[in-house]
């Protein structure tokens, strides 16, 4: 008995950490465009500066409000675009120490030629700076690599203005490939496949909270195999139409409309799985239209990185298995914590049924954030 309490309530705990997690505070990956013009390289970077500033791990915090910068994460944001300039020139020593550009094997110092900062009325909300930094090129320059420094996060790069344009995956504390100025460098289908599948499953796990509760839910309706096979089948397919529809630009539904959906369909599968023990004829078709949404969700993210039409396939492909992988790596998780438990009379009364409840109190709080605040 003490042994069935302690899973619970531990369980709820897990799932009760939750509320603390919100899409507000989650990292992004930095976005950058790499271009040289009469002589000028630049370097403008999409990215939270603020961040940078405070000194977050990028690497290792998937919630902004986890870090131990978070106070003064919180006091930079507050400031004006001209009193965050006035802290760049500490930033980009560093960027220059590691060094972040190399042309032909040399270092080059970079210099702020731009930034611009969203105006936020909502500090609840990222504010996603551009920073632009440039070099002069020396003369006869052949080639690029960009060094992207431990601790930044992860790093999209796309090189502009040139013939099959290298765009990729930097991944913090590594080097991009050697990047030829005259451009010819583009990724291949298969690299690009490579790089794109941790992507999908990094979405998921750690940083795709509300998804990870929705898969959750869908666990927790039934101890048979099957129903949760019809559910995990219909959710895919519904997120990969959508995914592949939103990515492409076919489809755009604002955040605002989709974030409190995504919210509302955890409370429905949890509420439900409180008052239904098995498999409604209607639940596969409801978690059909549910993955509909959760599809255009994923859409944002990978819509952001501006790849390459020829490269766009293989990394949607690739974006979407690394989703799978995630979303079945959960339901592992959840079937070694419980799974040995399935069959015992009181499973569902002392297991799923309270796990449910939390999941759904998870839900409602962040449904009823995203719309009101």
């Amino acid at each position: 008995m003490l042994l069935k309490l302690r899973l619970v309530v531990l369980m709820s705990s897990i799932l009760i950490t939750c509320t603390s997690f919100v899409s507000a505070h989650e990292t992004l990956p930095t976005i950058a465009d790499l271009e040289v013009v009469d002589g000028k390289m630049v370097f403008s970077m999409r990215a939270n500066v603020e961040a940078f500033l405070a000194g977050i791990n990028l690497d290792e915090v998937t919630d902004t409000d986890e870090a131990d910068e978070a106070d003064s994460y919180d006091a930079l944001r507050a400031l004006s675009p001209d009193e965050i300039s006035v802290k760049l020139p500490a930033l980009i020593a560093s960027f220059n120490a590691a060094p972040l550009i190399e042309v032909d094997g040399r270092s080059v110092a970079l210099a702020v030629s731009g930034f611009d900062m969203e105006v936020m009325s909502d500090l609840e909300q990222p504010r996603i700076s551009t920073l632009a930094l440039s070099a002069a090129m020396p003369s006869g320059a052949r080639n690029i690599i960009v060094n992207w420094p431990a601790g930044r996060g992860a790093l999209v790069l796309r090189q502009q203005g040139v013939e099959a344009p290298f765009t990729g995956f930097v991944n913090p504390g590594t080097a991009s490939p050697v990047i030829a100025l005259e451009g010819g460098g583009e990724t291949t289908a298969w690299q690009t496949f490579k790089s794109y599948i941790p992507v999908g499953f990094d979405h998921i796990l750690p940083k795709g909270l509300d998804h990870i509760l929705f898969v959750l839910g869908l666990f927790f309706l039934s101890t048979y195999l099957r129903p949760l096979v019809w559910q995990i089948s219909a959710f895919t397919l519904a997120h990969t139409v959508t995914l592949a529809l939103g990515a492409m630009g076919w489809v755009n539904v604002p955040g605002s409309i989709v974030e409190p959906l995504i919210a509302a369909s955890i409370v429905y599968v949890a509420v439900e799985n409180i008052f239904m023990k098995g498999l409604s004829p209607w639940r596969p078709f409801v978690i059909f239209g549910f993955g509909l949404l959760h599809g255009l969700g994923f859409a944002s993210v990978l819509g952001e990185f501006g790849l390459p039409e020829g490269q766009f396939i293989p990394a949607l492909i690739a974006f979407n298995i690394g989703v799978e992988f995630g979303q079945l790596t959960v339901i592992a998780l959840a079937f070694i914590a419980v799974g040995a438990m399935w069959r015992k009379a009181w499973y569902r009364a002392r297991i799923a049924i309270p796990a449910s409840c939390v999941i759904a109190a998870v839900g409602a709080y962040w449904c009823v954030e995203r719309v009101f605040f």
